[in-house]
């Protein structure tokens, strides 16, 4: 009989991906182990001047569920969790010191994963080349196609992708190059998590409005609910300027107030400028409502607990969908279409999250708001057809599907998710026809080779 003991190393760097884990490991999907270790990450440009999950108010809740929580930026220092990984040649040496370092042994690892396909989830899966692989999803990003080609010897390794069902009935495309068997996490495991959470950051956060560094989260009465506005910080990515995004938060101000609201909450990303803050608070108080900018970095979902927001407002946040999903909050989103027309390249990997909340969404610059649409055959062939578009050598198996949507379903309103230049290189429905002089379609067929290849 063996004595060899089993460990599972569960990664997350962020809090939203801790309540996930713990909500995976409360609904039984994961098989008993000796040990349980958290590994956490802190991948912010400056580490140091960003809080780790471990850190936020509210996680003390989770930590039982670990024998041990252990740091990766710790375990790598100096070096960026971001930016590093080990050389094939050192993996054998690595491997050896974090067995050392984090009491492993001999033990026989299995790891469970955030966003494999990039540092540091890739780092620590190649470091352990024996190891077992699940993934648990990204949000929204889960539904969209693998962003990188990743080694076999990692790819085919994972044998599942845990997801919350952000978008009932929509399959992710998440690592199915690799036949990965995506599995549910039952929300009412992640909801009750969220409320564990918000017993330990609630009330927390309340007592420090009142003489700590945090303003309290506003008094709230079931008659006064608020208008909950996420902020995204899209110009640290490059897809936006600050200006453009300080006047998209603008926008969630003045559509909010438009459908009535004067009790207004505004979430701002952790990294954003504390200007963005003044302005909203000067824009509303000039419309006639109050505004809370709350500094203290609770998870959105435990805003949805402690609130109940009468509205949960922004423009492509994974938060809109937990909100309409799990919680039965009215949402609305702005600034998507024209984030589809900035995001680049193409194969971005927003672009699926834009394009569902954009598809499923109503649209707060209309005066709309309510539920998020159903997720139906027509939005399975649009994801499907985006999907291709932005991978097509890593989901060639879609092009049927691409082919299909396009053909019918293309139109005013479609084709903002699409762009002309990409259907032609690919040959889609939608791209410009190929002449048929035989000169001229080598030429087009030479171009399209070399399109391709540029793209990767």
């Amino acid at each position: 009989m063996s004595t060899t003991r089993t460990t599972q190393i569960f990664f997350a760097s962020t809090l939203y991906g801790a309540a996930t884990l713990a909500a995976a490991l409360d609904s039984g999907c994961f098989e008993p182990a000796d040990r349980r270790l958290l590994l956490v990450s802190n991948n912010a440009a400056i580490p140091e001047t960003a809080h780790a999950l471990d850190e936020m108010p509210g996680f003390e809740r989770l930590r039982g569920r670990f024998d041990e929580v252990l740091s990766w930026n710790e375990a790598i220092e100096p070096l960026h969790p971001g930016g590093w990984s080990a050389r094939p040649e050192d993996v054998p040496i690595w491997e050896r010191f974090l067995r050392g370092l984090w009491g492993l042994g001999d033990d026989r690892i299995e790891l469970v994963l955030e966003s494999i396909q990039v540092n540091p989830a890739l780092a620590i899966a190649q470091l352990f080349p024996e190891a077992r692989l699940d993934v648990y999803a990204d949000g929204l990003m889960s539904y969209g196609p693998t962003r990188n080609k990743i080694d076999p010897l990692v790819g085919e390794r994972v044998r599942r992708l845990l997801h919350l069902d952000l978008v009932p009935g929509l399959k992710p495309l998440l690592l199915a190059e690799f036949a990965a068997e995506p599995q549910l996490v039952p929300a009412e495991a992640f909801t009750k998590v969220v409320e564990e959470l918000a017993k330990g950051a609630g009330g927390t956060s309340r007592a420090q409005g009142r003489g700590g560094d945090s303003p309290a989260l506003p008094d709230i009465t079931d008659a006064d609910p608020p208008a909950l506005l996420l902020g995204q910080y899209l110009a640290a990515l490059d897809i936006l300027t600050t200006d453009e995004e300080e006047a998209l938060h603008l926008r969630m101000v003045r559509g909010a107030v438009a459908l009535g609201h004067r009790r207004l909450v505004f979430k701002p990303h952790p990294v954003a400028p504390a200007a963005w803050s003044r302005a909203l608070e000067r824009e509303a108080e000039r419309l006639g409502a109050e505004l809370t900018v709350l500094e203290q970095p609770l998870l959105a979902e435990v805003l949805f607990q402690e609130l109940k927001p009468a509205l949960v407002a922004g423009c492509f946040s994974t938060a809109l969908l937990t909100a309409s999903t799990f919680y039965g909050i009215p949402v609305a989103r702005t600034g998507t279409e024209e984030l589809l027309g900035r995001l680049a390249p193409y194969q971005n990997s927003n672009r699926i999250p834009v394009t569902i909340v954009d598809a499923l969404l109503p649209d707060l610059d209309e005066g709309a708001s309510g539920p998020a649409g159903p997720a139906d055959e027509e939005l399975a062939g649009l994801v499907a057809a985006v999907g291709f578009a932005m991978q097509p050598k890593l989901r060639s198996d879609l092009r049927e599907a691409a082919q299909t949507y396009l053909a019918a379903h293309l139109s005013a309103r479609t084709w903002r998710y699409f762009k002309r230049r990409r259907l032609t290189v690919l040959g889609l429905p939608g791209g410009i026809p190929v002449p048929r002089n035989a000169a001229v379609r080598r030429v087009v067929r030479r171009a399209r080779r070399l399109k391709k290849a540029a793209l990767g």
